[in-house]
């Protein structure tokens, strides 16, 4: 077998079918080798869509998405999703073509310390060195993509080993699989213990615990627990509009749960201010520098702490409490929790809107729509107006931009989950500043034959970032946000093959989604909103918004 059939029939064996790509001069022999392997190359206009829709892949199906790029330029354009990939905690596989081993040193053509730009914001970068370790590279990074915390893994492939001959004619055996890291006895007892003598404990799990295939797992598990678990995948963390005004409640609990949730800013970095100053605080995760970090930033308000998998450690605390003891009364802290959670009364006075229609408006007829449709999956950008549809939309399986608070990966999403699952109906909401992003990917959805349903929230700006600029510089003294009016991106579907719609009227917007679900292809509906700054529910107005 040559070296590019090994990684390729390495990736067969682990049950991956799709790889998302965009060719180049260093991964042909990949390409090759995946035609006789029955792997499918979506391929895509811009290297940074591939690892983008390799994320939502991860995200859909709960297996490892791969994306394949060139080397040099090619690898450069796709670093920036691996950010948001990994604070997704999606397991991602990223392979890279690489200049030739025997030229190193020489100038060879876009050579690059690949691993040195992607190790940053991947849980591990490498470059192969040897034909011997390529097949075993292959299977230990998605090993390690997969494990506890998940997350993307890179490998660069240099060009000499994929085209060499590696002499084998069977892949080597895969190696044992590594056991997450659980807690010991003593740990769970103690656990157990706080969880009892808590009032009102508060379980803030972590972006993984939001996945479709986790998320009735981990609300099971508060059921069994008696303690509200609340799942942070935004960059706005506690200030997620999808959370209502559940971050109020922080200050009534006696206990928090940090389970694989890491203590960073989205949690006001565990602050008095933001925790209360009497809570007490468990960490449970599999990363021991999180670890590491909530004891500096805790201090004696840390009750436990523990590198383990947090799933397993909450479980065996509830096995043993249900031998020991009743569960704890705790009905008017869950009605509590579940009622701010459930609000979406707004604090302070929202600007008033001009003509055009209102996000809260467009964002609850999609949310009719998807309550009708056939599996629906939602995927929701950031901006402004994602922060809407983050708060309003819903459905079995939902993306959002995720915590690293990148823009514009959406549509790249929106394609992957309707791949990934073809029967579903998904609906992707962005503002008209997000689209600008990967607007071009349609055509890629139209090659793939990938339907999905494009709802673009047009307010003419950047609208975070001329809320900010209103909020601290005045209204005299906006730059550098406005979009032109004559932009017209339902157009631009329509002239790559599929379909587009303006809709300039709130009562046009559910007829435009049923013509765009009838047309069968991958649709695009420019809708003109009024540009009202992203809802904050409850007591926290006034903090500043971001992506």
């Amino acid at each position: 077998m040559l070296g590019s059939q090994l990684v390729v029939r390495a990736l067969a064996r682990q049950g991956v079918t799709t790889v998302f790509s965009l060719s180049g001069n260093q991964i042909m022999p990949v390409y090759d080798a995946c035609i006789d392997a029955g792997i499918r190359i979506v391929h895509v206009r811009h290297e940074a869509a591939a690892v983008f829709m390799a994320d939502a892949w991860a995200q859909v199906t709960g297996g490892v998405g791969v994306a394949l790029l060139t080397a040099g330029p090619g690898l450069a354009n796709g670093v920036a999703p691996l950010m948001s990939a990994l604070h997704a905690e999606s397991p991602v596989l990223l392979l890279s073509g690489d200049a030739p081993l025997a030229e190193d040193g020489l100038g060879a053509f876009q050579a690059l310390d690949q691993p040195g730009m992607t190790r940053p914001v991947t849980k591990a970068a490498r470059r192969v060195g040897t034909l011997d370790e390529l097949a075993g590279a292959v299977d230990g990074a998605i090993a390690l993509a997969l494990a506890p915390r998940r997350g993307p893994v890179h490998l660069a492939l240099p060009f000499d080993l994929l085209t060499a001959d590696s002499g084998l004619a069977d892949l080597p055996p895969l190696p044992a699989a590594a056991p997450p890291p659980n807690a010991d006895a003593a740990t769970v007892g103690t656990l157990a213990t706080l969880l009892a003598q808590a009032r009102s404990p508060l379980v803030l799990a972590g972006p993984d615990a939001a996945r479709a295939h986790r998320h009735a797992a981990w609300l099971a598990r508060g059921e069994r627990l008696a303690a509200p678990v609340l799942c942070l995948e935004s960059p706005r963390g506690l200030r997620d509009p999808s959370l209502g005004a559940a971050a109020q409640c922080l200050a009534g609990a006696d206990l928090l749960v940090l389970a694989g949730k890491p203590l960073d800013f989205t949690l006001g970095f565990g602050r008095t201010s933001v925790f209360g100053p009497q809570a007490r605080v468990a960490v449970l995760d599999p990363d021991p520098a999180l670890v590491e970090r909530a004891r500096h930033l805790l201090g004696e308000r840390l009750a436990l702490a523990c590198v383990c998998e947090p799933g397993a450690a909450l479980d065996a605390a509830a096995d043993r409490a249900e031998r020991t003891a009743p569960a704890p009364e705790r009905s008017a802290w869950l009605r509590q929790v579940a009622a701010a959670r459930a609000t979406r009364v707004q604090a302070g006075h929202p600007t008033a809107a001009d003509a055009r229609i209102g996000s809260r408006a467009l964002c609850e007829e999609v949310q009719r729509f998807l309550a009708t449709a056939h599996e629906p999956i939602v995927v929701c950008d950031g901006g402004e107006f994602g922060q809407w549809a983050q708060a309003f939309c819903t459905a079995g399986v939902r993306i959002v931009n995720g915590v690293a608070g990148a823009i514009g990966g959406g549509l790249c999403q929106a394609i992957a989950a309707k791949i990934a699952r073809p029967e579903a109906t998904v609906v992707v909401l962005m503002g008209d500043g997000t689209a600008g992003f990967h607007l071009m990917e349609l055509d890629t959805a139209v090659r793939a034959s990938a339907p999905v349903i494009a709802v673009i929230g047009n307010d003419l700006r950047w609208n975070a970032e001329h809320q900010i600029q209103l909020r601290s510089y005045g209204p005299g003294r906006l730059v550098g946000c406005q979009l032109a009016d004559s932009a017209r991106y339902h157009a631009v579907a329509q002239a790559l093959g599929g379909f587009g719609l303006a809709v300039r009227e709130a009562g046009e917007i559910a007829g435009a989604l049923r013509q765009a679900l009838a047309s069968g292809l991958p649709a695009c509906i420019d809708v003109a909103i009024d540009g009202q700054p992203a809802p904050v529910f409850g007591a926290l107005a006034g903090q500043a918004t971001g992506h």
